[in-house]
């Protein structure tokens, strides 16, 4: 077996990491940490060790590759297979032969039902998503009467986010509620009765919220036999991206494998952004201490994005963090051209500076989609979006609507649900509301008659529905009853469709942007072997919206991307403009409250900076404008540049002064006396007569 057709194209130090503790005998080795910097080839990497491990004889059926989205985990998957297939014909591994590779939260779900006896839960059981936890929340705390006090009581959604908040990060409420929603610390017993209620209305309906995924996953670890069975499945334990987990998945993954044999995890610690989603750095700085001996760490440091002129500055501002595993990002893409620190006047000198490199990189050759405009809150590109329009530059910003998150969308999906499960009283909820005719009370109403008839969804012939509905209750009727009895999960969409798609125009506008929407679910339908499992997996990864609103399409042939910080990890680009590069930005005044903070804020600008492939600028307004601050009205405030770029690390930048062209410059100095004077008024009289 010749390895050079595999490994050669690796580098040292990937290399290390792909053949560390597989002797040949496909034993499980010793904990594996890869610390992968940004644009190191963790993708390659990782898909590598495990083509590597399946070539020396692992049963890939026995390897478990927890990923962070269903598209990574399939893209690994077809790396490995790939790279298996170019050793010998016998070592290539049939498709679909890696059974056990998805996110936490869809390998969560797998287990659940696999061991729903073993744990008291009904393996029918559907998957609420966000939105539809929410509504289930909002039922509770009105069935509670939490909406009418005196005071304001917290909305659906910030209680959904208290509840996952909590869960996620495994505190106590009271934590919670200090560390994170401190305007709502008053309500602590209230929200624990609302948790509770909430709780109890779900395993009555037999569902399990996104997080319940994981709490349970990690709850059924705490059996010490239930642990090891489902240990004992796994030889191998790969997972992706460890720096954005939380700690209930840092819990399961040390029960699953308390002695680290088989286990391998990849990420990178100067990238752990998503602190407010739970998500704790300590998991992946901790990881080599949960072992003994310590899990063995393995650095990636050969960048193969940006230039070396950008990863010196990134280095720099990331070599300040207090804490970190050390390593200096390097690359062979030689550059004489420094990062730009461009200072100007206030955020309409900003938007001037953008627009012009923006339209001055396009006619050098550099696609508007090869740019990108990174922020760090998304109302700080509202400025830019509008002398974007002005411009007609067409522009995509990220951190819309996801494609579940549509309106049309979540309609279909919840008729769907309530076939799968009569007792899903979101779904029902939802779906009985798309008649006419039908509100909040009514749907209560055909609730109670079904589930005083047993849940059968053939007792809704039995209800009378509000005459405005009366000519359409048959039709859902009839659907629901069909869905519930057929086998055949293919043309069930269809079905769903035929019911769905005449009331579309009555409930939205833009009715044919929702229906190509709905033509993309049903074609994504049609990859599924069932019905759950399509409910499952597309509540748990769903995919990116058509047009997320659904507004009226708008078709070009090239455009500019903006995104905030967040929305762009992972992403690459030939040029990024990161706006607001200025203490109360970056960091967000929001978020200095504590060092932990502080320094994921540090990590959000590092995470910016390594987009950029060949250009890069950082852009530092003077000043803000802002409004009725004071018994003077409005007025400018002053700003200071981000305290992650202390003087000392100025020189890694080139230094540019204003920000405006000479010819833009020149246009405030007042009226140049040799242009002659027009009477525009009389101009403008003179078109009406």
């Amino acid at each position: 077996m010749n390895a050079s057709s595999y490994l050669n194209a690796l580098n040292p130090a990937q290399r290390d990491a792909v053949l560390f503790g597989v002797p040949g005998c496909a034993q499980p080795g010793p904990p594996l940490l890869i610390i992968a910097g940004a644009g190191s080839g963790k993708t390659s990497t990782l898909a590598h060790r495990v083509a590597h491990l399946i070539v020396e004889g692992a049963d890939p059926r026995r390897m478990l590759l927890l990923t962070f989205t269903r598209r990574a985990a399939e893209e690994m998957t077809r790396r490995a297979e790939r790279i298996c297939g170019e050793v010998s014909e016998r070592a290539q591994v049939p498709g679909g032969m890696l059974e056990w590779s998805g996110t936490f939260h869809a390998i969560g779900a797998r287990l659940l039902r696999l061991y729903a006896e073993q744990i008291g839960l009904d393996p029918g059981f559907t998957v609420l998503d966000r939105s539809d936890a929410a509504d289930l929340v909002d039922l509770v705390r009105d069935e509670l009467d939490l909406g009418r006090k005196d005071r304001r009581f917290p909305r659906k959604a910030t209680c959904l986010a208290i509840y996952s908040y909590a869960v996620n990060a495994q505190l106590e409420l009271d934590a919670i509620l200090c560390r994170a929603f401190p305007w709502c610390g008053e309500w602590a017993s209230e929200l624990r009765q609302l948790f509770s209620a909430y709780v109890a209305a779900k395993q009555r309906q037999s569902v399990l919220d996104y997080d319940d995924l994981l709490l349970c996953w990690e709850h059924m670890m705490r059996s010490p036999e239930l642990a090891a069975d489902i240990g004992d499945r796994f030889d191998f334990v790969l997972v992706d991206e460890y720096q954005d987990t939380n700690p209930l998945q840092g819990s399961i993954l040390v029960r699953l494998k308390p002695n680290g044999r088989g286990l391998t995890v990849v990420g990178d610690d100067a990238q752990a952004i998503f602190g407010f989603r739970a998500a704790s750095v300590r998991n992946i700085l901790d990881f080599p201490k949960h072992f003994e001996p310590p899990a063995t760490i393995v650095t990636l440091e050969q960048n193969y994005r940006s230039t070396e002129p950008i990863l010196a500055a990134a280095n720099a501002v990331i070599r300040l963090a207090p804490e970190r595993f050390t390593k200096d990002l390097f690359s062979q893409r030689r550059s004489q051209q420094k990062p730009v620190l461009a200072l100007v006047r206030d955020e309409r000198v900003q938007v001037g500076y953008l627009v012009e490199r923006i339209l001055g990189n396009r006619e050098a050759g550099i696609d508007l989609r090869e740019q990108a405009v990174l922020f760090r809150t998304a109302h700080h590109s509202a400025a830019l979006e509008v002398e974007l329009g002005r411009r007609n530059i067409p522009f995509v910003k990220f951190g819309g609507l996801k494609f579940l998150e549509t309106a049309h969308v979540k309609d279909v999906l919840a008729i769907l649900r309530w076939a799968e499960n009569p007792r899903d009283r979101v779904a029902a909820f939802r779906t009985l509301q798309l008649l006419p005719g039908i509100g909040p009370g009514t749907a209560r109403r055909a609730l109670g008659h079904l589930e005083a008839e047993g849940s059968e969804l053939e007792a809704l012939a039995s209800f009378t529905p509000p005459a405005a509905a009366a000519e359409l209750w048959s039709g859902l009727v009839e659907c629901l009853c069909t869905l519930r009895s057929r086998v055949r999960w293919t043309g069930q969409l269809g079905l769903v469709r035929r019911f769905y798609d005449p009331l579309l125009p009555e409930l939205y506008d833009f009715p044919r942007a929702r229906l190509a929407d709905l033509e993309q679910l049903e074609q994504i339908a049609a990859s599924h072997p069932s019905r759950e499992r399509f409910l499952c997996e597309l509540t748990l990864d769903p995919p990116q919206a058509s047009g997320d609103q659904a507004r009226a399409p708008r078709l070009d042939e090239d455009y500019l991307i903006l995104s905030t910080i967040h929305s762009a990890k992972g992403q690459e680009w030939r040029a990024v403009y990161i706006l607001n590069v200025v203490d109360g930005c970056i960091p967000s005044d929001m978020a200095t409250g504590s060092a932990e903070e502080i320094e994921e804020e540090r990590r959000l600008l590092y995470v910016a900076m390594t987009r950029a492939k060949d250009e890069l600028h950082l852009i530092q307004p003077q000043r803000f404008y802002t409004t009725g601050q004071a018994r003077h009205g409005d007025r400018y405030v002053g700003a200071l540049r981000s305290r992650f770029i202390p003087t000392a690390l100025l020189p890694l930048f080139d230094l540019c002064a204003g920000g405006l062209s000479a010819r833009t410059a020149n246009g405030s100095a007042g009226r140049p006396a040799e242009l002659p004077r027009i009477d525009l008024g009389a101009r403008l009289r003179e078109m009406w007569q």
